[in-house]
């Protein structure tokens, strides 16, 4: 399951209230810390996470993308931050907790800031799927310009296991639907996974985006190499796969691929 910007116009937005509000700024404070780092590492060649946070992971992955996983301090146990850079540089932030929700999320291209809804239909669940081999979810996400959005969709393991960098993968498709507040819809995602038990992460693979506008994408994301400290490459801020291939690409696909929004690498 991978967040996602909308890729149609939000001209309806709900207006905040006071408590809203002081949220909204509480959140942007929190995270100016981790636009200040996406900004600092999208200039240098190695990731240096915010001042309290230790990183753990590094994922180069195919069409120009390298993620940096790493855990701050100051978040609660399990939470984990998973920042996103291109060939142009860091792009997205965003943190999950230990069922791989989508807790909070920034662009850095937009400032713009989604958080998790307390209340939903379902919650996912990364311990439903590996336990039952699918996790169904329905959920609400709100921005800091009070757009809410829902999601609905579905994760299934399709029993395929494969190595891929010396890590474990098992294979798994997904569903994934989004809506605005009136229903409308917005956005349809479909495609394939790949799961990690030991490291509770999901890692991109085949997809086909769709939105209401009538556009439609297809990528292909799958993480080819991993590094752990100690490991080379561990740290990299600079994607190394197909940033030749994408960047002379259409604009339309590099934007997408921009537009990603994971709780997946």
């Amino acid at each position: 399951m991978r967040l996602e910007r909308s890729a149609v116009p939000m001209a309806t937005a709900c207006s905040f209230g006071g408590n809203d509000m002081i949220r909204a700024v509480e959140t942007i404070v929190g995270a100016l810390a981790l636009v200040i780092a996406g900004v600092a590492a999208s200039a240098a060649q190695t990731f240096t996470p915010p001042k309290g946070c230790t990183l753990s992971l590094t994922v180069q992955m195919r069409q120009c993308q390298v993620a940096n996983v790493y855990s701050c301090a100051g978040d609660v146990p399990g939470d984990r931050w998973i920042s996103y850079a291109d060939g142009v540089g860091v792009y997205f932030s965003s943190r999950i907790d230990h069922e791989t929700r989508w807790m909070e999320s920034i662009d850095h291209d937009s400032g713009e800031i989604d958080r998790l809804l307390p209340k939903a239909n379902d919650h996912a669940s990364f311990s439903t799927l590996i336990a039952t081999g699918r996790d169904d979810y329905d959920f609400l996400t709100e921005n800091t310009g009070g757009f809410v959005e829902r999601f609905v969709g579905v994760d299934r393991l399709t029993g395929e296991s494969v190595m891929i960098g010396g890590i474990l993968l098992e294979r798994s498709t997904f569903e994934l639907s989004s809506y605005d507040a009136a229903g409308a819809f917005l956005t349809r995602r479909t495609g394939t996974q790949f799961i990690s038990r030991d490291l509770r992460l999901f890692f991109g693979d085949t997809e086909v985006f769709e939105n209401a506008a009538g556009d439609r994408v297809e990528s292909f994301q799958p993480p080819v190499t991993f590094s752990l400290p100690g490991d080379e490459g561990f740290g990299s801020a600079k994607p190394v796969f197909d940033c030749n291939a994408v960047l002379t690409q259409a604009p339309s696909l590099t934007d997408h691929l921009r537009s990603l929004r994971h709780d997946q690498i």
